[in-house]
């Protein structure tokens, strides 16, 4: 494709959008005709969301941290600009896809709310009838952005930018949405299958974990992973930075999916807290039980195992079986990164391990564990008797496996068809920060132009 070209699509893309929705006509907005909205369910609701919206710098902090010092800036920005290019989206087309009028319970139909039409006055969402859809919509939106985020950490250090931002918005449409839709829609085929999915085990864990391993696939070995080259981490406080700030805001992501300011949410909270805290330990002491000291790295990636794998069961599981989630899933995601890093595998962040098998591991803990005790709405799991509850969760684990990894798949080998996805070895070795963004500063180092245009690192200090 010619250079040039490549370069006027995106602001192209953009301005199109732009000019159609300035020709749309403006709707009233949150007609409560019902008079059925609560003001402390919209309240909480709002502060939910904006938990949520800060995951996504919080995730930033927590890869950047991990990386080499000269791909920080590069990694931060692949999750972060996933804030530009999912809300617009979600609003021209994307929640229509995920919570539109169900196609044969595949898929919404994308115009249902095409450029969020007839989401402001229109009816509230029938799973939460006491906020405004456009609330409820809204929500759903941080999700959407997080969730092809989370790939980031397996295809660092070696990918384009502009091909990142690519897959940002194929994997919204075509793996987000649609998994969002059968997952959490009434008519989608996996709810009314009975799958229990609270906050995203399937919709945002597994479906971005697999999608990180068909990313580390297609692009291969890192040069340094090849020549088994030992990589420290830029800035471990960038990682207990963000580590705080993913817990902190995913109270918002468990809590806030009661939809309501109830004692559901409490318990969500509840379990959430609980099992990150169990998980941050489990990981730490499994480590000095091989041999290593405890470190903070060690208890931060643990604690956000433990998020992982808690978030499926919030809503469904009682606090103490909490802890008993959080424990067993650190260790099984510890065992599972430790023989990745034996494999040719280069996932760069064990962003599989983590966040696809430790989804894995919370969907089929929701199937033993989950208790109409705790949630009416929900099912009694296999530790209770109802060995069927569970098998519909292994289904729906199965599902959402394959359909993630065979599309994302497609998505990396399209993208890579249509512009190769790997930076050059030059550009690899000079590190992205610089190569894809032409950053200045690094971590202290100062980077100035050569004549022949290559950047040179020079003492900043």
């Amino acid at each position: 494709m010619n250079l040039s070209l490549k370069r006027t699509i995106p602001f192209a893309t953009l301005a199109l959008v732009s000019l159609a929705a300035a020709f749309l006509p403006t709707l009233p907005n949150f007609v409560d005709s019902t008079s059925a909205y609560s003001a402390a369910d919209i309240t909480w609701i709002l502060v939910a969301t904006a938990f949520v919206f800060l995951m996504t710098p919080g995730l930033a902090f927590f890869y950047g941290g991990m990386v080499h010092r000269k791909n920080v800036i590069s990694t931060m920005i692949k999750s972060v600009v996933a804030t530009g290019v999912v809300s617009v989206l979600w609003v021209v087309v994307g929640f229509s896809l995920a919570f539109g009028e169900s196609m044969g319970g595949f898929i919404g139909n994308p115009m249902t709310f095409f450029f969020f039409n007839n989401v402001g006055s229109g009816a509230p969402w029938s799973l939460a009838p006491t906020i405004p859809l456009a609330l409820f919509a809204l929500f759903q939106l941080m999700f959407a952005i997080i969730t092809p985020g989370l790939v980031v950490g397996a295809v660092a250090e070696r990918i384009r930018f502009t091909s990142y931002t690519l897959f940002i918005a194929l994997f919204s449409l075509l793996v987000y949405a649609p998994l969002a839709h059968w997952t959490w829609h009434p008519d989608g085929f996996l709810f009314k299958m009975g799958v229990l999915d609270f906050a995203g085990g399937t919709v945002v864990h597994i479906s971005a974990g697999c999608a990180a391993l068909m990313g580390a696939l297609v692009l291969k070995r890192r040069i340094a992973h090849m020549e088994h080259k030992e990589i420290p981490p830029a800035n471990i406080p960038y990682v207990l930075i963000g580590t705080g700030l993913l817990w902190f805001g995913w109270f918002g992501f468990n809590a806030g999916s009661a939809l309501g300011a109830n004692a559901l949410a409490v318990s969500a909270f509840a379990t959430t807290n609980t099992a990150a805290a169990a998980a941050g330990l489990s990981w730490m002491f499994f480590d000095v039980l091989k041999g290593k000291k405890p470190s903070v790295l060690g208890f931060c990636i643990g604690a956000v195992v433990g998020l992982v794998a808690i978030t499926p069961g919030a809503g469904f599981v009682g606090i103490p079986q909490s802890i008993f989630i959080g424990t067993i899933s650190a260790v099984i995601s510890n065992v599972a990164v430790y023989y990745k890093s034996k494999s040719s595998l280069d996932d760069t962040l064990d962003v599989f391990p983590c966040h696809g098998i430790g989804g894995m591991v919370g969907m089929l803990l929701t199937g033993i564990f989950a208790t109409k005790a705790v949630n009416g709405a929900g099912a009694d799991g296999l530790w209770l008797g109802n060995f069927a509850f569970f098998f519909t969760q292994v289904k729906g684990l199965v599902v959402a496996v394959t359909y993630s990894s065979v599309m994302s798949y497609g998505i990396f080998k399209l993208i890579n068809f249509i512009e190769p996805m790997r930076v050059s070895s030059e550009d690899e070795e000079l590190g992205l920060d610089a190569s894809q963004h032409d950053e200045k500063y690094v971590q202290g180092t100062l980077l100035v132009s050569q004549k022949d245009g290559r950047l040179k690192e020079v003492n900043n200090d």
